[in-house]
């Protein structure tokens, strides 16, 4: 349509301008088309919508509110999660034995991600080298893509093409060929992305978001082919070695005539952005109040709610900011990731009470109330026959919490999704920065190269560097320069693992990095119980099944589902 005008008006003023003219000689008999019928991209203005386009694929993709639970699926029913008051489509996650080809999770994650590619496909197959950073950015969410499909399902589809009319006979091909597709992506869309604080806007597809992926998906190859260490090695270098990022270690921001710490600063909104002096961000996935921006969120991202417990039905309480505004406690912590994982960790900031929570006060103005204390600490009817004592308890106080309450209502909780709106109380959505890729993981990803390749020496010097700057604080206070580090002998993939959970909890997708890492069962065993378990692991569970809907309309040839689910 919008072509089409445009060769109207351009008829409508070339004729103008023979009319003035005593002759228009016979040039004008002959046609030049000013504008193309092509179903291709060409305008620029369509190129920039498309590659938004790939962007709201990936804010659709984990800003889904239809059901509320997803976020949970890569998270609980590994070594750091267990389910609170669960929506439902997250439970086969951690109870294994109904994890199957109709589950809603599944079928979105792998639906999302080949929109990713085939939209990708558009525009790579026609803008080309004509424009090789629009190029660059649509190669870069494809490779994106294809690295969570063979993650989470191993062998899948591999679609190089734009898929243009229905089609009925895909099949699988091998991880070793998708792989081999997503470096020539990756290769790409290092050498023609723009560096950091260089793209059209900041949240932009940049090199080392590329070079970060790259570390990554070189890793997973690396357990078949040693040789990929090194290349993620390589990858992760690149971006520590820019001069471009730092490690947050001092406070910044915001927020600095509040209680907090330097650790905290990075994931409060109005800091996360490079812009607002967050110098560990490489990618960060920008929000917007849509009454401010239109369009400024997508859909209602259910992180806060998800990550968060439901404290506002606690007596005593108000949602504030603080706490990090109202949560659903749909998922806790592990006992693993409470206790065990900071066993002899005393001054790690990343547990201060700013950013894994374990306490506060009643906050309810005017509140106070008698109530029971049992013998464990627990409140109690006052009146109720284990009550050892009867406590006036009021704003301001310790608050104490009913014993039920630590399934959904208050536990020891990451606070990196906290966020407040005081013009929204219930706050369905949470409108707020998404912490995407950071240096802190850079660190991790070239730690595990290292020692992949028996470098435990060079993986310690990169671990190190994390917990100098997590227990700074203690050693300013006690002056023992050796806090917190570690050795060469300490290192293990556990002992990695173990730190990606302490740095990365909230942030990274735990489930794909213990599928990545060949460790899913094996973490699985030391979460440390719940009162809702992780039930029913087979070894097939390290793969999910391929949807229902994928396999039954796929009618002119096969794709096999994958061991262990049946049909």
């Amino acid at each position: 349509m919008i072509i089409i005008m445009k060769n109207k008006y351009s008829i409508i003023l070339l004729s103008a301008f023979c009319l003035m003219t005593i002759s228009c000689g016979d040039d004008f008999l002959k046609e030049q088309p000013y504008a193309s019928y092509s179903t291709g991209l060409t305008d620029a203005k369509a190129i920039e919508a498309e590659i938004l386009g790939l962007h709201r694929i990936y804010g659709e993709l984990w800003g889904w509110s239809d059901r509320q639970g997803f976020l949970g699926c890569w998270q609980l029913g590994t070594d750091v999660c267990v389910a609170g008051a669960s929506e439902g489509v997250e439970n086969p996650f951690f109870q294994y034995a109904s994890l199957d080809w109709e589950n809603g999770g599944v079928s979105y994650m792998w639906r999302k991600n080949y929109e990713f590619i085939n939209n990708a496909n558009l525009i790579i197959s026609d803008v080309g080298d004509d424009n090789p950073t629009a190029t660059a950015e649509a190669r870069f969410f494809r490779a994106l893509a294809y690295n969570t499909l063979v993650t989470l399902w191993g062998d899948v589809p591999l679609i190089k093409e734009a898929v243009k009319v229905p089609t009925f006979d895909f099949t699988r091909q091998s991880v070793t060929e998708v792989d081999a597709l997503i470096e020539e992506d990756l290769t790409y869309a290092i050498a023609n992305l723009p560096n950091v604080d260089e793209a059209a806007k900041p949240s932009r597809a940049n090199k080392d978001m590329a070079r970060q992926l790259a570390a990554e998906t070189y890793l997973r190859i690396g357990v078949r082919d040693n040789s990929y260490n090194a290349k993620a090695e390589q990858a992760a270098t690149e971006i520590i070695n820019s001069g471009k990022y730092k490690l947050i270690n001092a406070r910044y921001g915001k927020f600095l005539s509040e209680g907090g710490d330097y650790y905290r600063d990075m994931f409060r909104f109005g800091n996360q952005r490079r812009s607002q002096g967050n110098t560990e961000a490489i990618w960060v996935y920008e929000m917007e109040y849509s009454r401010d921006v239109p369009g400024g969120t997508i859909d209602n991202p259910q992180h806060r709610r998800v990550w968060q417990p439901a404290y506002h039905k606690w007596d005593g309480m108000v949602n504030a900011d603080s706490l990090g505004g109202r949560g659903n406690g749909r998922m806790r912590l592990s006992n693993f990731m409470k206790y065990t994982v900071w066993s002899g960790q005393d001054g790690d900031i990343r547990n201060s009470n700013f950013n894994i929570r374990r306490w506060t006060n009643y906050n309810r103005p005017d509140f106070s109330t008698e109530t029971g204390i049992d013998a464990k600490g627990f409140r109690v009817a006052k009146d109720a026959a284990n009550a050892v004592e009867v406590r006036t308890i009021k704003t301001g106080d310790r608050a104490i919490p009913y014993e039920a309450d630590s399934l959904e209502v208050w536990y020891p909780y990451c606070t990196k999704w906290g966020g407040y709106d005081p013009t929204d109380d219930f706050g369905y959505a949470i409108v707020k920065d998404w912490p995407i890729m950071r240096l802190g993981e850079t660190y991790l990803l070239r730690a595990e190269a290292r020692f992949r390749q028996n470098n435990t020496s060079g993986a310690a010097d990169d671990i190190n560097i994390l917990r100098n700057r997590a227990f700074q604080e203690t050693r300013e206070t006690t002056g023992n320069a050796n806090l917190g580090k570690v050795s060469a002998s300490d290192i293990t993939l556990d002992f990695i693992l173990d730190e990606r959970a302490r740095e990365l909890i909230g942030e990274e997708n735990r489930r794909m990095t213990l599928v990545r890492t060949g460790k899913l069962k094996d973490r699985i065993a030391i979460y440390g119980g719940d009162a809702k378990p992780i039930t029913g692991f087979q070894d097939y569970n390290s793969l999910l099944p391929v949807p229902r809907t994928e396999i039954q309309l796929n009618k002119d040839a096969e794709i096999k589902q994958n061991p262990g689910y049946g049909e």
